[in-house]
Formats: C-alpha cells, structure tokens, sequence
C-alpha cells in the first residue's frame, strides 16, 4: 500500500488539514470564477502569421547601429560578409554570362576589353578587385586562428583586426601594382 509519504503528498495533505475551513471555500471560488476577464479571439494561422511579420517589422536590427558605438570586431565581421558576398556575386555573375555567351566572355574577348581601357580605370577596378578579395582571404586566416584555439580573447581579437587591416592594405597595394 502506497503511503502519502511515498506518493510525496505530505506537505499538501497538511495544509489541507491544517488549513482553516474559510481559505479551503476561498479557493474553491476562486477556482470556479473565470480567471481572465478579457475575451479572446480565435486566429487563423494565416492571420497569426501576418501579426508576426508585422511586428517582426518594428524591431530594430541586430546590432542597432544607433545606439552602439561602432567597434573593430563586429565591423570587421560585417566587412568580411560584405566582401565575400561581392566576391560570389562577381564570380557567379561571371560564370553564368560565360555560360549564357561564351563567344563575349571567353578570356580574348576580356583581355582586349581591357587593354582598351584607360589606366585609370584599370587601376580602379584592379583596386576593387583586390581590396575586397586581400582582405576576405586574410580575414579568413584570422578565422582559421580563432577555429584552431588562438587570439580568442578581446586584446587578441583587436589585435588581429588590426593585423588584418594593415595585411589588407599591404596586399592591396602589391596587387594594385601588378
């Protein structure tokens, strides 16, 4: 036979038999009234989620550029996804027009194409090209670093973003020149 003990029902069998009689019928009212004295509506999921997405539109983004000061780590992370971003754009962009006519962007085509142009604007865009890919690739390195267990705390972090910055710049420079 089971026991109020076993059954962890001790506690709560006390204070029902040690409770005075007027706070046992207190409870029981106030069990038996509703609760809520607002009436609520049912929703369709469609309407539940049109709500959501409204709401979802007030919020501010993540970091909220207006209320914190820009910091090296996540500037440095939102550069890296820009830029690798851009690179993929570029490269896709590039491969599908070869694909779509490869008589127009087959490498005698480009090459030709850019001889033409004037040196300014070969430095340009060569400097388009490079700043973003020199500093993807040596920001990557750094995430290698962080994956591997180094540089993982705030003097290593900093120090490394400007590692990267200056690396970047360097790099930049060298293929500019190229």
């Amino acid at each position: 036979m089971m026991t109020s003990r076993v059954l962890g029902l001790g506690p709560a069998l006390r204070q029902a038999a040690f409770a005075p009689r007027a706070m046992r019928s207190n409870a029981i009212i106030r069990n038996a009234i509703g609760r809520r004295s607002i009436k609520t509506n049912s929703l369709t999921p469609q309407a539940g989620d049109a709500i959501l997405n409204n709401q979802r539109l007030k919020r501010p983004s993540s970091p909220h550029f207006t209320i914190y000061q820009p910091q090296l780590t996540w500037l440095g992370s939102i550069a890296n996804r820009v830029t690798g971003a851009g690179l993929s754009v570029l490269l896709y962009a590039f491969g599908i027009s070869y694909l779509v006519a490869p008589g127009t962007f087959d490498s005698q085509h480009v090459v030709a194409f850019v001889h033409d142009l004037p040196e300014a604007v070969k430095y340009a865009g060569k400097f388009i090209l490079a700043a973003p890919f020199s500093f993807h690739a040596i920001n990557g390195l750094r995430h290698l670093a962080w994956d591997s267990g180094k540089f993982l705390s705030v003097k290593g972090a900093y120090s490394t973003g400007y590692a990267v910055l200056g690396a970047s710049a360097i790099s930049t420079v060298v293929l500019l020149f190229q």
